[in-house]
């Protein structure tokens, strides 16, 4: 009688098991066929892992030289070239804004520098997907770089489709990134609008109102102002330079 419970017992024991283990199983199988399989990233992971690194270099780097790339007019500042956002050479006159519509221009300048790591990135998820034995369809679509409170969205419309057996479609690839250049780039038309209109901004007032920001006003020779936006938060920066009205003895 002992050996038949002890027996019993053990097959009670079996049964719980594989009940557990057939429970895990289906719990948790499309992890467990990706961890075998070598595909535990879809492509909305594998491309984003392949672009983020060049977009977030692509914004810090033009956060540094007031917004653009290659700026066309700058003043050079600790080794960077930093674009003139509001400029005169008239003496006794205030500046005229150089990038009226800054937002959409730093939009601009995100997506044509992100373009050529994109295509890279979408040909090396196709090209991992053909290695795995799918077929792949890619189509290509309009990139578009939204600036919105406390974060970046960038919406590249490319499809691509993997056929193996079945059809999986995949849509619309996003990345978003956690940074406030949306709120430094409206300080900084706060600011130009100021220099356009009476040739200086007082920075202290941004400074008593957002309490998370830091605004510095660095002189130069000729009547040069540089003003650097900083987070005290994080690191994001936001720099320009502006030309305006001619200040006091030891500028011209």
């Amino acid at each position: 009688m002992k050996e038949r419970k002890g027996q019993t017992t053990i097959f009670v024991i079996i049964a719980v098991a594989i009940v557990a283990v057939a429970l895990l199983i289906f719990l948790f199988y499309p992890n467990i066929k990706g961890f075998f399989s070598g595909e535990s990233e879809s492509p909305y992971q594998m491309f984003e892992s392949c672009i983020i690194d060049d977009v977030t270099e692509t914004i810090n780097f033009l956060s540094l030289q007031g917004g653009s790339i290659e700026p066309g007019h700058y003043i050079v500042y600790n080794g960077e070239n930093i674009e003139y956002l509001c400029y005169t050479n008239e003496f006794y006159k205030s500046c005229v804004m150089q990038q009226p519509m800054l937002k959409n221009h730093v939009e601009e300048e995100i997506k044509f520098e992100i373009k050529n790591k994109a295509d890279e990135c979408f040909s090396k998820v196709k090209e991992s997907y053909e290695k795995k034995g799918y077929g792949v369809s890619l189509r290509s679509g309009e990139t578009e770089v939204e600036l919105l409170p406390k974060r970046i969205v960038i919406s590249f419309n490319h499809t691509v489709s993997l056929v193996k057996g079945d059809t999986e479609t995949y849509n619309e690839f996003k990345v978003v990134l956690n940074n406030n250049l949306y709120e430094l780039v409206s300080i900084t038309n706060s600011i130009l609008n100021f220099e356009a209109r009476y040739g200086d901004a007082e920075t202290t007032t941004y400074m008593n109102y957002y309490h998370d920001l830091k605004v510095e006003k660095k002189k130069q020779i000729e009547g040069s102002t540089i003003y650097i936006l900083s987070d005290r938060n994080n690191e994001n920066k936001f720099q320009f330079a502006s030309r305006s009205m001619p200040w006091p003895t030891g500028y011209s």
